[in-house]
């Protein structure tokens, strides 16, 4: 049997973290019949935490992300990257206080630091907050699609795209001045260096932000910052204009993967909607340690200890902002979860296609769906959905049923762009000028700055954009769809890029493919005339306009993106699989501890895992594995003609059933190949085994529903509860056991 290097499959958070304990002995039991090792790494938010302070913990605690970090940088790496939860300050406290439960004697995040000792414990905790995960194991380019049977399933059973209103009034609102996009700066270095971020006030006194920041030659740096007076009387006009208007106000921002800059941004929308609020009581906000940037949420939180006549005074006057208006688009209306609560509930990318999906409007307050102001600050990427509202506006919504797909080849290896900026982020004390200054002293870029803006850099590497474009012509070559690049001649950092990308096309033999450099709002309604159309269009974006487009296009097409394909070939040979999104795996471990029935689909989860095996049968010689992943790509396809995905109700086919469906397919698929006999012959028992039993294993997986579950946590489960929640039918377990 063929030496084959591991899978190493990742524990995660929440629902993807339930669901592996009812798919992992699957895997292994299937994949040792070609010799494929699988192992697993910890990379969940509670393991992070655990990783950050292992030397002060009793026991032993790997920080199996570290490690993962050095193996996606060889030719080797095979990782299945399943969603984790990129924590927001509110995860964050909350995972903390789980993991002190649990007898781990963890610090408290201090949010003032008050000494050297509390600022080292904050360093360690904001290292593990916001997107610690993804940039670090991304080390290569993106390659995002809808498999052929997901597209050919979601043609025949369209997903739900509500219709226009006539005279709908949504509208996307966002910054014309003073924002990222309109101050940035960007260069290419002409030469290697470390250089230094340092802030120079106005009296000539000099603060470094940051030392030995490494730049490579040919890389692409940006400076930029957000004018914290212009936000703000952005943020006020636009609140305004709302009531006027009559639509609900709506914040979409990412403050997980932008964990420094968003939240900023999102306290100051919090501050400026409840303005009357923190002008009377901001005295008392300081004694309670109020941190808007934490959402309205905390403020809540905060005065709900005071005395009774206190807590109410201040209740009736958030009844009476809310009076005033305009109304606040609903994150869940039930419980008055609004749009400002918490920054992490509304991330940008997973509720701006809602937005589209339902006819352009959100849910209020009285849980019914209205027009809405759609407020995205920064104008770098807003227009794209402007883009996307007006033409539906004008043309209806998309019909799933005949339209075409927009898949997408990412830039975001080694950090590229933005979410590589955590790091390079800073909200200005004072005012004055901040410069990037190289080895020898020379200013490579300089800006002016207020007291209370945020500036921030980034970096691009040079083998990051050649890597890019030659993903992007191997998807158009393979496709024959047109490659469009959604980069804007007008833009600093686009600019630079457009200088690597032209030349870089010139290398290679483009006859008979159709590429094209546009504007992102170009692009954008370039792609959906054509998908209108039935048509096919590659994006071949940036870092940020992956992360919306993977999205947006997938919600539109199949009504999840959790179905789609990632698949991150990495840049020294290696491959990373990921398996979708993870937006709604809270609301389903809620439901899953209310009445033991998991809704979450590991459709993602099956397709990255067959990518994985064909990719360790194409690199390692293992034809063995390449028939594995094919007759898992056959699985798939059966599961969805099937219609095998989880019910939404107890006691009808809930994860762990559509996990036995996978299983039961995959079996057959390889007892019917001919590819490999041996193969054959070895599933076609457990085929027959796990078809005679299909009745008796779907009765004692439906039999586990019904009643509230304890996992023992919801940031660290304990892993025994979840295995025999899990894992519920003893027929199907026998049947995986014995192979």
């Amino acid at each position: 049997m063929p030496k084959s290097p591991p899978i190493l499959y990742t524990w995660t958070d929440e629902a993807p973290y339930l669901a592996t304990h009812a798919f992992l002995p699957v895997i292994r039991a299937f994949a040792a019949a070609t010799g494929v090792p699988v192992e697993t790494r910890d990379i969940s938010l509670s393991g992070r935490v655990l990783a950050a302070f292992a030397d002060r913990l009793d026991g032993a605690v790997t920080d199996d992300l570290a490690e993962l970090s050095e193996t996606v940088e060889s030719p080797q790496a095979n990782v299945i990257k399943l969603p984790n939860i990129s924590a927001s300050i509110p995860q964050l406290k909350a995972c903390i206080r789980e993991l002190q439960a649990l007898g781990f004697a963890l610090p408290d995040y201090p949010d003032e630091p008050l000494d050297d000792d509390q600022r080292a414990i904050r360093t360690r905790y904001d290292g593990v907050k916001g997107s610690a995960v993804n940039p670090v194991l991304r080390q290569g380019n993106s390659d995002r699609r809808a498999p052929r049977p997901v597209k050919a399933f979601a043609r025949t059973h369209p997903p739900r795209n509500r219709p226009w209103p006539e005279d709908s009034t949504t509208h996307v609102a966002t910054m014309s001045a003073g924002d990222f996009r309109s101050n940035e700066q960007s260069v290419t270095l002409s030469h290697a260096t470390a250089a230094r971020i340092e802030h120079v006030a106005e009296d000539g006194t000099v603060t470094v932000l940051k030392q030995d920041l490494a730049l490579q030659e040919g890389e692409v740096l940006d400076a930029t910052r957000m004018s914290r007076a212009a936000l703000v009387e952005f943020l006020a006009r636009e609140i305004d204009d709302a009531r006027d208007r009559g639509v609900l106000f709506s914040l979409h921002m990412k403050a997980t993967m932008m964990k420094v800059s968003d939240p900023i941004i999102f306290g100051h929308c919090v501050r400026v909607y409840f303005a009357d609020l923190f002008d009377r009581y901001g005295e008392l906000f300081d004694e309670l340690g109020v941190n808007a940037n934490n959402g309205f949420g905390d403020v809540l939180a905060r005065i709900a200890a005071l005395p009774d006549d206190q807590r109410e005074a201040i209740e009736a006057d958030i009844r009476a902002t809310f009076a005033r208006g305009p109304g606040l688009a609903m994150v869940d209306s039930d419980k008055g979860i609004t749009n400002l609560h918490v920054p992490s509930d509304i991330i940008i990318d997973a509720s701006m296609p809602p937005l589209v999906r339902d006819g352009g409007r959100m849910w209020n307050a009285d849980g019914e769906l209205q027009d809405t102001k759609a407020v995205i600050p920064d104008s770098s990427y807003a227009g794209i959905y402007d883009a996307v509202v007006r033409d539906c506006q004008a043309h209806g919504p998309l019909d799933a049923s005949v339209i075409g797909t927009v898949p997408n080849v990412g830039l975001m290896a080694q950090k590229a762009e933005e979410y590589g900026s955590h790091d390079k982020t800073f909200e200005m004390a004072a005012p004055g000028r901040v410069r990037v200054v190289d080895a020898n002293g020379g200013v490579l870029l300089e800006q002016e700055v207020e007291t209370g803006d945020i500036w921030r850099a980034c970096q691009t590497k040079d083998i990051a954009v050649r890597d890019w474009v030659k993903l992007a012509l191997t998807r158009a070559r393979a496709t024959g769809a047109p490659a469009v690049f959604w980069l804007d001649r007008t833009r600093a950092h686009d600019a630079e890029l457009i200088r690597k990308v032209e030349p870089e096309l010139e290398r290679y033999d483009t006859e008979g493919l159709t590429i094209e450099i546009l504007a992102p709002v170009e692009a954008m309604a370039y792609s959906l005339e054509r998908m209108r159309r039935g048509e096919d269009t590659i994006s071949v974006t940036g870092n940020v306009l992956r992360d919306y487009l993977t999205d947006l296009f997938p919600i539109l097409e199949i009504g999840t993106s959790a179905r789609m394909l990632s698949i991150v070939p990495l840049l020294n040979g290696g491959g990373l699989f990921e398996t979708g999104a993870g937006g709604s795996a809270p609301k389903h471990v809620q439901q899953f501890e209310k009445e033991g029935h998991l809704r979450w689909d590991s459709l993602g989860e099956y397709m990255a895992l067959a990518a994985s095996l064909q990719h360790l049968g194409e690199s390692f010689d293992n034809p063995g594995a390449r028939v594995l992943g094919d007759a898992l790509d056959d699985a798939t396809a059966a599961y969805l003609e099937n219609s095998r995905s989880p019910s939404r109700k107890v006691h009808e086919l809930d994860n762990r059933g559509s996990t036995f469906y996978l299983t039961l397919y995959w079996a057959e698929a390889l007892a019917s190949q001919t590819a490999d006999p041996g193969l054959a012959e070895r599933f076609a028992p457990v085929a027959a085994a796990l078809r005679e039993a299909e009745d008796t294993i779907v009765t004692e997986l439906n039999a586990a529903q019904g009643d509230p579950v304890d996992l023992g946590g919801y940031f660290r489960p304990d892993p025994a509860r979840a295995e025999a929640a899990m894992r519920p039918s003893s027929t199907l377990n026998g049947i995986i056991g014995r192979m």
